[in-house]
């Protein structure tokens, strides 16, 4: 008995630390966001949308980092085996809470992947191979819309309505496909999915603001000179003739699928191109990341042991 009460009450600290956390950093996320959007606002638009999906991600995995690396080792360190406190009032409603959310994000992320799955079976039911991106897959598809597609996660393939391919030239179909592939290489889907799974009030603007901006990546990523741009625009404007995907196609990336004005940006966008778009990203050393890793495991190494105490100070607060 003294042993299930002790597992009770570390689960109850633990989610309990987990969703304080996690609002914490997510309302300052909310808080935060449109102005660091307007200071990254000149840089490479992949780089951009790279930002804004690991701001979008940070109250997630800094919640979970703090909770497995300093909650669970001060509370199995520190806290006494044995002890008369009762798993009542705040804390309780705490971890209650704590447990609802990730019950929620999973949930979530679920739904989201069973109703894509069924949305592209739809697609998909009379489907013919045409062709293969390596390793990438190309069908088409009897409807009309989506007009062009990446779909799946584990095992993406790309959707191409047969009316698309009859409208479109092979230039502009070169650089469609190639808009889809950047897609691929990105894990966009796979990060939609995440994204339902850290689903949090007032974050849907950010949401829109990250899927914007893979759009945009992916159309840099698909053209490699002026005339290149110029396909895709045309391809563009003919599809969206098309109609966009209902917006309950979750998990998929459709080449049209926005609202009409940042259809019009991207097309203007993409007249607009410029060889300084082809720019290579600065890279940096991995020499770089490695010190930094050093030096943060020799920081902790030594103030840890002070570090957990401190936790287990303020969580003992947190229970009483």
């Amino acid at each position: 008995m003294p042993g299930i009460m002790f597992a009770a009450r570390g689960l109850v600290v633990s989610f309990s630390v987990f969703v304080i956390v996690y609002c914490f950093l997510s309302l300052a996320v909310l808080l935060a966001w449109r102005n660091i959007s307007v200071h990254i606002g000149q840089r490479p638009v992949r780089r951009i949308a790279d930002l804004l999906f690991t701001v979008r991600m940070f109250p997630l995995m800094a919640a979970a980092a703090i909770t497995t690396a300093f909650t669970v080792p001060s509370f199995l360190l520190l806290e006494p085996r044995a002890t008369d406190e009762p798993l009542i009032g705040m804390p309780l409603a705490l971890g209650m809470c704590g447990v609802l959310l990730c019950i929620f994000g999973i949930v979530n992320a679920a739904v989201a992947v069973r109703r894509a799955s069924r949305t592209v079976s739809n697609w998909t039911s009379k489907a013919q191979s045409i062709a293969s991106c390596e390793p990438v897959p190309i069908l088409r598809i009897s409807p009309a819309v989506p007009a062009m597609t990446t779909a799946g996660i584990v095992h993406p393939k790309i959707l191409l309505s047969g009316t698309a391919e009859a409208m479109l030239t092979g230039n502009e179909l070169r650089t469609a496909l190639n808009h889809e592939l950047e897609h691929v290489r990105r894990r966009d889907n796979l990060k939609k999915l995440f994204l339902r799974a850290v689903a949090f009030p007032g974050m849907a603007a950010l949401d829109a603001a990250w899927l914007e901006a893979t759009e945009m990546a992916s159309d840099d990523a698909a053209v490699s000179s002026a005339s290149d741009a110029l396909d895709l625009a045309a391809a563009l404007i003919k599809l969206s003739r098309l109609g966009t995907v209902n917006p309950s196609a979750d998990l998929t990336a459709a080449l049209v699928h926005s609202s009409a004005s940042f259809m019009n940006a991207r097309v203007e966008r993409l007249i607009a191109w410029s060889a300084d778009r082809l720019a290579p990203a600065r890279r940096f050393s991995p020499w770089y990341g490695l010190a930094a890793a050093l030096a943060t495991v020799a920081v902790f190494a030594v103030t840890y042991s002070q570090l957990l105490a401190e936790v287990h100070t303020a969580t003992e607060w947190l229970v009483r």
